[in-house]
């Protein structure tokens, strides 16, 4: 990381990036030298004090990293226990308005409570700002109610009721009561009653004692809170206790989000449902979700028509513009957005233009550029009129499809030629976008695209992903808020060879939060830096990628940033204690995408098939839910006839690592595609003598061929790089790092041949295997 320092004065450290209208920086500096420090802060102090600034300057406070504590106007409210607070001040010299932002300077406010005694600090992601410990627990009664302050029902009813499920899915309490009054013993009391107005949207006080009481002002910070209960409880091996003590909570940044590129492939309705779910979980709430991309030419014969490109909502005034390999339903996404809406989820809808844009031009060639290729809009009249159409058709009306108040309009990587074209066009559907009453978000590209034809700035948020394409600095300076989402650091690139397959969640815990954009570096606390993102962007169509496979990619990352970007950096940070704590949290109640099986030990299933009764006998009491057409032969094998014969196992499958091991014996008689295992992800098969599997519509074989009526060991392992194949205890064949190759180019794209091993169903209701499986084991490997 390149840090440009222009002077290091009396503890103060000026970065270059971040100065503003300099025209003398020494004088600046000679300036700064002088502005003496902020006396000490004391418990009775209420507004702070503001160091005195040189004669001819004036210092004004800008920001805080704690609003809840300090907020711009330099108003102090008592946190629990002392806390740090950074403060942004900017320096201006009256002669000539010129500024220059101060590096930060932090102040300790004294809290409520000065001793640190009772229960530490409980683990939770992200970590709590303030905690003043109880003594013991509270215990979580057999038939809890949830409590509302009679005057606050209607807002905060719909959180609760969320809540209610997920606490009966986490503890599996079947009553469960929401009613409205005064909390007794054991209750959880919800008001939006309280005293403490510097909360704001998102913050939340939590009181943990014979009963908890939450109370905030607004029902996002309540919601907030339940997710620190469910986080607690879950931690909790009987899913019944949290420790004693009183939190006041509240995010350092407005915006941590997510970038989810749906347009290079395909994530079904279920997923993104689950995604709003689990980014509540830890408190994420700006979900975006990238509507329409295409593939790179290369890749597809160097053909424009051939070449991958969707867009995924259904479209009435261009019905061939919705993409045929998966799309959503308005109706749908609508469903989408208000159930984020319960979870204090945002969701930002993209509609990627002018570049990125194959998907329109082949609904309409015309608006296709001749110059720079047809992923190009041509920004003539004909691109205006069909994309004001599109984006018309979501706004307008009383109940749009996109009922959010932001949208974003792409506007990235466009061709630098055309940059006053470029301007007009952004310009024009940053205003036409706020005609329909929304605000609107762009990806940074005016530095990129210099001129002089002028683009709104006044309300926008630009993502700032690359300092070439956005000079962060320069956009503030024009009017811009911005999300830091720095591509060097936070791009998910599944398996290209560029960018981070996984993220370096280490290096991210240890040294990132959002006021670092690229080598940028700016002062905590800076009003026009929202928050940040990180993203997956899925560059490679038919690469043989999964939604699960993206998701393995994402589940750390979500769990590290959702850290950074409410709490930032502080001195409790230690990324090792926290690695071995996150793996105690999970996705949230009832979400288990990555298939992690709860088992005494690594051993998570064993039929030996030595009764008519199918027991498990390793331990985890997970005996068979249902047999049908099954048999069980004199030598104590599982017996599997063709057509409709299976069990049905209570597994649905098991996540990376994994082993899956079993004797098998086919029949000499088996149907093309006979199913092994299955589940409502995958499907194994015996086909040609050879086992196979098949996911998303990727369909992958081994090579070894099975002799019929002979009894044969197998193991089957997977991890996130692939699936291996043993016979009798040796390696038969990987399937791991196949690359494909494109003629006419030197490119090669990694093939991605991994399997979340399918268990729900041993055999098929239409086309089972025939033969005999024994001694069938599962196996999650750390």
């Amino acid at each position: 990381m390149k840090y440009q320092c222009l002077a290091v004065l009396s503890g103060f450290l000026w970065h270059s990036a971040t100065a503003q209208h300099i025209a003398d920086s020494a004088t600046f500096a000679r300036a700064a030298a002088s502005v003496k420090k902020i006396p000490p802060i004391t418990n009775t102090t209420r507004q702070l004090p503001l160091p005195a600034a040189p004669a001819g300057y004036s210092l004004q406070l800008k920001g805080t990293d704690r609003l809840p504590v300090i907020d711009r106007e330099g108003h102090i409210t008592t946190p629990l226990v002392d806390v740090p607070v950074s403060l942004y001040f900017v320096l201006q010299r009256h002669q000539d308005s010129a500024t220059m932002d101060v590096p930060n300077i932090t102040v300790t406010v004294p809290g409520k409570y000065a001793a640190r005694t009772g229960n530490p600090t409980p683990f939770v992601i992200p970590a709590l700002r303030e905690w003043y410990g109880g003594k013991g627990n509270y215990t979580l009664p057999g038939k809890p109610a949830l409590v509302i302050d009679p005057r606050d029902t209607a807002a905060l009813l719909p959180g609760v009721t969320v809540f209610k499920a997920d606490l009966q899915q986490l503890t599996g309490i079947p009553q469960i009561s929401i009613r409205t009054g005064q909390p007794r013993k054991g209750d959880i009391y919800f008001s939006l009653r309280s005293a403490d107005q510097a909360l704001g949207k998102e913050g939340y006080q939590l009181e943990i004692a014979e009963d908890i009481r939450i109370r905030a002002m607004h029902p996002q910070g309540a919601f907030w809170a339940t997710r620190t209960l469910l986080q607690l409880l879950e931690q909790d091996r009987q899913h019944r206790h949290i420790p004693q003590g009183i939190t006041r909570d509240y995010p350092k940044y407005a915006v941590r989000g997510f970038v989810l590129d749906a347009g290079r492939k395909f994530f079904s309705m279920d997923f993104l449902r689950h995604y709003v779910k689990f980014m509540a979980y830890y408190k994420m709430n700006d979900f975006h979700i990238h509507l329409n991309d295409n593939g790179f030419k290369q890749f597809f014969g160097n053909n424009w028509d051939s070449t991958y490109a969707a867009f995924r909502l259904e479209n009435s005034t261009f019905p061939g513009l919705t993409a045929k390999d998966g799309s959503y339903s308005k109706k749908a996404f609508i469903a989408l957005q208000d159930l984020a809406d319960s979870c204090a989820v945002k969701i930002i809808p993209e509609i990627d233009v002018p570049a990125h844009s194959l998907a329109f031009t082949k609904v309409v060639p015309q608006t296709a550029s001749l110059s720079y290729g047809r992923d190009h809009l041509n920004l003539d009249s004909a691109s205006y009129d069909m994309i004001d159409k599109v984006f018309r058709e979501y706004l307008q009306g009383p109940e749009p499809v996109f009922k959010g108040d932001e949208v974003h309009i792409g506007t990235d990587e466009y061709a630098k030629k055309e940059a006053e074209k470029f301007r007009a066009f952004t310009d024009h559907y940053i205003r036409y976008v706020e005609s329909f009453g929304k605000k609107v978000r762009m990806w940074g590209s005016l530095t990129h695209a210099q001129g002089s034809t002028p683009v709104k700035s006044a309300g926008v948020t630009m993502n700032a992903w690359y300092n070439g394409y956005a000079e962060p600095a320069d956009m503030m300076r024009q009017g811009y808020d911005l999300i830091s989402t720095p591509d060097g650091w936070l791009y998910i690139v599944p398996a290209a060879g560029y960018y981070h397959d996984y993220l370096n969640v280490a290096k991210i815990y240890q040294q990132w939060e959002p006021n670092m954009i690229g080598d940028a570096v700016f002062p905590m606390g800076h009003p026009q830096i929202k928050g940040g993102a990180f993203a997956v962007w899925n560059d490679h169509p038919g690469n043989g990628i999964t939604e699960q496979d993206v998701h393995d990619r994402v589940f750390p990352s979500m769990q590290v940033l959702a850290e950074k970007m409410w709490n930032g950096h502080t001195s409790q940070s230690d990324y090792q204690q926290f690695a071995a704590h996150s793996r105690l949290i999970g996705e949230g109640p009832g979400l288990n995408m990555r298939a992690k099986i709860t088992s005494r030990d690594s051993l998570a299933l064993q039929y030996d098939f030595s009764d008519n009764r199918i027991n498990d006998i390793s331990g985890n009491k997970r005996a068979a839910l249902q047999q049908h057409q099954v048999g069980i032969s004199p030598r104590k094998t599982l017996v599997l006839q063709g057509g409709s014969s299976y069990i049905k196992t209570p597994l649905t499958e098991v996540g990376y690592p994994y082993s899956v091991e079993f004797d098998i014996q086919p029949a000499a008689d088996n149907q093309p595609g006979a199913v092994l295992f299955s589940s409502p992800h995958a499907v194994v098969t015996y086909q040609d003598g050879k086992i196979a599997f098949s996911r998303e519509g990727y369909h992958y074989h081994f090579n070894y061929r099975f002799h019929a009526d002979s009894m044969t060991h197998v193991r089957i392992s997977g991890n996130n790089k692939g699936t291996s194949l043993f016979i009798n205890g040796r390696l038969a064949e990987k399937l791991e790092g196949a690359m494909r190759s494109f003629p006419g180019t030197k490119d090669r794209n990694m093939i991605i041949q991994t399997l979340v091993f399918p268990l729900q169903t041993i055999g098929d209701s239409a086309n089972a295997f025939k033969g005999e499986i024994d001694n069938l084991k599962v196996i999650q490997h750390p």
